[in-house]
């Protein structure tokens, strides 16, 4: 009798213990799962890369295509940049005469935005925008091509994709990058100067004398020529998810999606390693 009432309390019991099992089995089994796809992808995008050093290295190089490139990725990216840059300059300008105004130090106000803008915001807003148009660009152009099955024919044709495709396009995205970030940097000076100027008569001359007063090579050249690794990055991921595509239009979509996200991230992380490496190398 005691048997046939507590039956139903164990069946329970033996139910929930099942279902905590499975559940527990499913956690563990996702997990590893994502550990894995985590490891392949970098993985793979380390013989990716290595394949495409091994394509710039050899001849014949590809110049007419790296020359469209530096094009693409130069000439055609200077505008939207010098407007990010000018925008920057601007909102430094504002922000720094406010704060330094409350604490009575408005006459270090040139070299605050000077350091601001060429040290800290002009390296990673240039590499956030680019990524934004070329990281998209490649991504997409290149995907379009793998889903059409261009790429194949090229290989058919005997000429390696890795040479013709990725290399021009990682090498124009590392040639122009510090060439950009010069560019944002004097947009977004010569914007924050004349900012102040319209509030507080300060000519160009005083501006560029106290900005750069006691300024080094060392405290402007190293956040200029970091943005090469920011290049490699936008340029690499790009082209790894342009060329690994599969799905048709929809994993073009998802091939651009990825390039931009996945650089921006990137190149965020690289960003907080480079500076902590410049400070300890360029004290």
């Amino acid at each position: 009798m005691s048997n046939a009432t507590t039956t139903p309390a164990v069946v329970n019991q033996r139910k929930t213990l099942d279902w905590r099992a499975v559940e527990t089995t499913a956690l563990v089994d996702s997990t590893t799962e994502v550990i894995n796809n985590f490891f392949e992808w970098f993985g793979s995008l380390g013989i990716f890369f290595w394949q495409v050093v091994r394509a710039a290295v050899t001849p014949p190089f590809e110049w007419r295509e790296l020359i469209r490139q530096l094009d693409e990725v130069g000439s055609k990216s200077l505008p939207l940049v010098a407007l990010a840059g000018s925008a920057i300059g601007i909102v430094i300008s504002l922000e720094a005469r406010y704060s330094l105004s409350r604490f009575g130090a408005k006459s270090m106000f040139p070299a605050t935005l000077v350091y601001s803008v060429i040290q800290v915001m002009g390296p990673i807003i240039t590499g956030l925008v680019v990524s934004g148009r070329v990281g998209a660009g490649i991504g997409a152009e290149l995907a379009s091509m793998k889903v059409t099955e261009q790429i194949d024919a090229i290989e058919a044709s005997a000429i390696n994709p890795y040479r013709l495709l990725a290399a021009t396009r990682i090498v124009a995205c590392i040639l122009m990058l510090p060439l950009l970030t010069i560019a944002a940097d004097a947009c977004g000076l010569l914007t924050g100067w004349f900012a102040q100027a319209l509030v507080e008569p300060l000519s160009c001359h005083q501006f560029v004398q106290r900005g750069f007063q006691g300024a080094t090579f060392n405290a402007f050249l190293p956040p200029t020529f970091k943005t090469v690794v920011y290049g490699l990055i936008i340029g690499l991921v790009a082209c790894f998810q342009g060329m690994r595509t599969r799905g048709g239009a929809e994993g073009v979509g998802r091939a651009a999606t990825n390039s931009v996200v996945l650089a921006s991230l990137f190149l965020i992380l690289a960003d907080v390693v480079l500076v902590k490496f410049i400070l300890v190398v360029f004290p």
